[in-house]
Order: structure tokens, then C-alpha cells, then sequence
């Protein structure tokens, strides 16, 4: 297996070529994904070799519950980040809200999840995540917010269809020197790895 942690376009440029190889691909760069061709060229090497491309759950759970709700048929997805001003510096936020003087809760995007992924590469990870465990990308709907007062990542995820209703919020601790991170991510990884051994596999 390879993991890759290396970021959107070393995932557009080597991830077909891993899976067409027969080797299976663990992706922590899953916004990457948003690029419709890119997801094409991922699925369709996987596919043409049999290898498996894994994505993990990221900063996020309940992706369980979402993936058995689809089956049920599900209406609305609404996934929601809510991050320190910090955590957005460098990013297209700081041209929509001026980051270094925020006093209160400001939401600076709104729209489906394809758009939130391709535009905050290294913030809505979780967007895309969330998108593909549910119903794609386009009817996935996304808002991002800065919050001076946050202390930590919060995600919110909210489902309704014939299974019925599903909310969840995970207030994550941000990586000590990447606040755009959930210190879930990377363990997230982890855990994806030590279930390829475990004999038993929960979720």
C-alpha cells in the first residue's frame, strides 16, 4: 500500500499510475477528488487493476452512518467547518473577510461541496470526505466560517432522507503547528493502517 500525504496535485499526478500498478492507495488529499477527471483517472485505475483506493474518515466520523443511510436514500447533506481566523490565512478566505479583525462568527462560503473542496484545498478535506460517503459532490452543500473565538476545528454534518435524521459535531484540537488541521487527520490515517490487521474491524 501507499499513503499519500503529499497535497492535491501529487495525488493528480501519481495516484493513477499507483493504482494502476496493482498497489492500493490510502489518500489523505481526498478534496483532491473535487476535480471530476481527477476522481475518473482514480477510479477508473483502480478499477482497471483491482487495487483499492481507500479513503479514510479524516477529521470526521459518522461516515458509517452516512454511507448506510444512502442505501435508505438520503435528501440533504449539510457539512459545516468552523475554524479560527488563523486557520484560513492563505487561503481565498482572506480576500472575502478581513481575517485579522474579526470580533464575531463570520461565514465567508456557501455552496456545494465540489466548489468548497477545489477552493480550500488544505481547509475542506472534510467537504469532500463527507461528499463522497453521501450524495457526490454537487448536492453536497458546504459553509465555511472563521471564528475568532474558536479553540479548535468543529465540524458539523447534518443528513435527512428515508432513513431519517442524522446531526453530529466533533470539536477537534487543531495540530500544534498547523492550525488549518484537525489532529484527528493524520490519526485517522493511522487507524486506516492498523484495521488492514486487526481481526476485528468496527465501523
Amino acid at each position: 500500500m501507499v499513503v499519500e500525504c503529499a497535497g492535491h496535485a501529487a495525488l493528480k499526478q501519481v495516484g493513477p499510475d499507483v493504482l494502476k500498478s496493482g498497489v492500493d492507495l490510502l489518500i489523505a488529499s481526498v478534496g483532491a477528488m473535487a476535480d471530476a477527471p481527477t476522481e475518473q483517472a482514480l477510479i477508473e485505475s483502480a478499477l482497471q487493476s483491482g487495487a483499492k483506493l481507500r479513503i479514510p474518515a479524516g477529521a470526521v466520523g459518522g461516515l458509517d452512518v452516512l454511507g448506510a443511510a444512502k442505501l435508505a436514500g438520503i435528501d440533504t447533506v449539510i457539512y459545516s467547518s468552523r475554524k479560527h481566523p488563523k486557520a484560513w490565512r492563505g487561503t481565498p478566505a482572506e480576500k472575502l473577510v478581513d481575517l485579522e479583525h474579526l470580533t464575531k462568527p463570520t461565514t465567508f462560503f456557501v455552496g456545494d461541496a465540489r466548489h468548497a473542496a477545489m477552493t480550500f484545498p488544505q481547509n475542506a478535506n472534510v467537504a469532500a470526505v463527507v461528499a463522497l460517503a453521501s450524495i457526490g459532490f454537487d448536492r453536497t452543500q458546504v459553509t465555511l466560517t472563521a471564528d475568532p473565538s474558536a479553540t479548535g476545528n468543529t465540524h458539523g454534518i447534518h443528513a435527512k432522507g428515508n432513513f431519517g435524521e442524522v446531526t453530529l459535531t466533533i470539536s477537534g484540537k487543531t495540530l500544534a503547528d498547523n492550525p488549518k488541521t484537525s489532529m484527528l487527520a493524520p490519526l485517522s490515517l493511522v487507524r486506516s493502517l492498523m484495521n488492514l490487521e486487526q481481526t476485528v474491524v468496527v465501523g
